[in-house]
């Protein structure tokens, strides 16, 4: 089995799981928790066994470089970023309802990457400018700041049904009281942020420095470069404005939404702009 096909049943796993966190939260019964999470781990290492063995083929083809050099790779990377952190939450936290509004993140990252028409996933030579040993470091460092924002977006979705839900009907109410305390919501969307931000720095500072040595000047004003510092400006924002004004509770979920939106519009939305960062395309 090749890894394509081991990529493709990653995006049916991940599907089934979030259906089986569903019923975990529907029905309340901890079987379907259980099942769920069994299967987000098995595609976890799946994904992780595919991604190693589009490694393994590249340098088998004579190209050889890291499985994170165009869209499809990214995409691929991405969801197994935000699979990775969900789970170290969902083990530190002992709660599966998150995977509720986390898993499907995970799983349309993938599906896009499958089905949408403009992405090749070929493995093919590097462009000149992505032939860089800063390669790795800069486009792990952002996607996993991506998927912690990821994180942050699905608590903030919990949080804001569950503050709906706390003061109205008999029902709703109902529902919402299966969701976690808001407590533990604003500290993930919190933490989440913080680390988020810490490696989405990291990634514009190696981003910078490979913009040095692949063209020459370290800062560009690249579409991609513009919306990363307006990404990265938003949630510095955000951090500021919980430190020194305590902002908490429903502010943090809504702008923890639009921070992830930006977050996406720098990674898909500007790579359709002209620019130097066009080639993720590819």
């Amino acid at each position: 089995m090749n890894h394509t096909m081991i990529l493709s049943w990653v995006t049916f796993i991940y599907f089934v799981s979030f259906v089986l966190y569903l019923f975990r939260l529907i029905t309340g019964k901890k079987f379907w928790g259980r099942a769920a999470s069994f299967l987000v781990w098995a595609g976890l290492i799946a994904q992780t066994i595919a991604l190693l063995l589009r490694w393994k083929t590249s340098y088998s083809l004579g190209i050889g470089h890291v499985p994170l050099a165009n869209l499809y790779e990214s995409m691929v990377f991405f969801s197994w970023s935000i699979v990775l952190i969900y789970l170290i939450i969902e083990w530190r936290t002992k709660n599966k309802i998150f995977g509720v509004f986390v898993i499907p993140t995970a799983f349309l990252a993938m599906a896009y990457a499958s089905i949408a028409p403009d992405i090749n996933n070929r493995i093919e030579p590097l462009i000149p400018a992505l032939q860089s040993n800063w390669l790795t470091s800069h486009v792990v460092t952002c996607f996993m700041g991506y998927a912690a924002f990821a994180i942050a977006f699905g608590c903030s979705l919990i949080y804001l049904l569950k503050n709906i839900g706390k003061d109205n009907t008999e029902k709703l109410s109902g529902f919402s009281g299966k969701l976690p305390a808001l407590t533990i919501l604003d500290t993930l969307i919190y933490q989440s942020i913080a680390l988020g931000f810490v490696f989405l720095t990291i990634g514009i500072m190696t981003g910078s420095i490979w913009a040095h040595y692949a063209w020459g000047s370290y800062w560009s004003w690249d579409p991609k470069e513009t919306w990363s510092l307006i990404t990265w400006l938003i949630y510095a924002i955000m951090l500021h404005s919980r430190y020194v004004r305590g902002w908490r509770g429903t502010r943090m979920a809504i702008l923890a939404i639009i921070g992830f939106a930006c977050a996406l519009f720098t990674y898909l939305g500007v790579n359709y702009l002209p620019g130097l960062h066009s080639y993720l395309r590819a």
